[in-house]
């Protein structure tokens, strides 16, 4: 059924009750209608003028995708559940300094993450206020967290998968790591997706190569082995170390607590600086412990020419400072994280967690509270 028209083909609407059309803000509205100064948006977004306002907003590349693209066929329920009658998906790609991802000292790579992740919100935020003033609907779930906690663990808790968007979008392929790269800008890169109500005039394509140079040097810089040669990823492995001062990790700690018997009993279980550690992350954005797949990786034509000038120089400036730093691996009891830790990294302490994932098995008094080897 189709709404009815005027003589001039404008939409009608029903009239309305007497004491709301009395209303001065409802009087203004109308009023601004039958003046024709209420304008609808084009019903096709101009590329050009989307691109450039993603790009003067902070973006370095951004293209668009529709949601019937095959590859988002996973992405559409989500995505109309966040904005229902979403057509369009916005990627937009920021780049994050090198040389601060790469160092061993993991704040200064933890404030790059964080501070290139802020930049994205802000810049994906008023890209959609810019698509809202226009007159369209739009919306921008977050870079990273928050995300929707109260779907954990039966459910998916991010809004939209930003890496498989960008994938469909053109802005990189997906690596070994389980990372995104740019074919310009390489790993170092963070993402973020806007949603609109409306078609754009030119989508992006999928890139016809893989900017992944296939050189491997994160299945070497893992520390607990979650990326293999061939081409598998050991999701666990990843996330119960890197991870260790996210959700995860902190509700293994927050077990920890609870099943100490007194102060003495945790500080024999959590040591001094892993207590420090969990307090920054709970009074700062929390750390990644690792990353450093991203770190050493040199695909990108921005990132490539270093690797090509000398290989032994970039291996020995940039994957040994990360692969000799002496940290704590976090694994899982009886893990090949564990077994590889052990055998790959003997200089890199390693200590059994739960994850997380389940509660701590009772201990008796006389038991040792930790699992360390070096």
């Amino acid at each position: 059924m189709t709404a009815a028209r005027d003589t001039e083909g404008q939409p009608t609407h029903p009239p309305l009750p007497a004491k709301l059309a009395a209303h001065p803000s409802v009087r203004a509205v109308l009023a601004r209608r039958a003046a024709g100064d209420v304008a609808s948006p084009p019903a096709v977004i101009d590329a050009a003028w989307l691109r450039e306002l993603c790009l003067a907003a902070g973006a370095d590349d951004a293209a668009a995708v529709s949601l019937n693209h095959p590859d988002l066929a996973g992405e559409r329920e989500h995505a109309q559940s966040a904005l229902p009658g979403t057509r369009t998906l916005i990627a937009m790609a920021f780049r994050m300094n090198r040389d601060n991802c790469r160092s061993p000292a993991r704040s200064v790579a933890n404030q790059e993450f964080h501070q290139t992740d802020e930049q994205a919100n802000h810049a994906a935020r008023s890209v959609t206020q810019a698509l809202q003033d226009a007159g369209y609907r739009a919306l921008n779930p977050s870079v990273g967290f928050p995300q929707e906690m109260d779907r954990f663990p039966s459910e998916r808790i991010w809004v939209v998968a930003h890496k498989t968007v960008a994938v469909a979008a053109g802005l990189g392929v997906m690596g070994l790591h389980r990372n995104v790269i740019h074919p310009k800008f390489g790993s170092f890169i963070l993402l973020v997706t806007v949603l609109v109500d409306a078609e754009v005039s030119e989508y992006g394509q999928a890139l016809d190569y893989n900017p992944c140079i296939d050189c491997k040097l994160c299945v070497a810089a893992c520390p607990v082995g979650a990326i293999a040669k061939d081409g598998a990823f050991d999701a666990l492995a990843c996330t119960t170390h890197n991870y260790r001062e996210f959700m995860s990790g902190f509700t293994d700690w927050a077990q920890t607590v609870a099943d100490s018997e007194d102060a003495a009993d945790y500080r024999s279980r959590v040591t001094d600086s892993e207590s420090a550690s969990m307090w920054q992350s709970l009074t700062s954005p929390p750390g990644y412990k690792s990353g450093y797949c991203l770190a050493v990786c040199p695909g990108g034509e921005d990132v490539l020419g270093p690797y090509l000038d000398d290989r032994k120089t970039f291996m020995d400036t940039v994957l040994r400072p990360l692969q000799n730093k002496k940290e704590t691996l976090y694994v899982l009891p009886g893990s090949h994280a564990q077994e590889y830790a052990q055998r790959r990294f003997p200089h890199k302490p390693v200590k059994e967690v739960t994850g997380g994932w389940q509660p701590p098995a009772k201990r008796s008094a006389g038991t040792d509270r930790e699992t360390r080897t070096s």
